[in-house]
């Protein structure tokens, strides 16, 4: 669980700027995989603190996901 939240808290970190569209997409699933193996252990344990990981993690993917809708239209 240390190692996930170390990785979510890496990719929170990580900057997005000057990113290509498969460096977007990339980062996307990336955002997925770590929601989803967060939320795993969330279901079990309720800790609020994994929530609010999950929330920071999906609001970054929202980021994400807008710049490639704009790209691929």
């Amino acid at each position: 669980m240390e190692k996930l939240l170390q990785e979510a808290e890496a990719f929170q970190t990580a900057t997005m700027s000057h990113m290509t569209t498969s460096d977007r997409v990339a980062a996307s699933r990336e955002a997925k995989r770590l929601i989803l193996s967060i939320n795993k252990i969330y279901k079990k344990s309720k800790d609020p603190e994994l929530m609010d990981v999950m929330k920071q993690l999906t609001e970054k993917k929202k980021k994400i996901e807008v710049r490639l809708k704009v790209r691929m239209v």
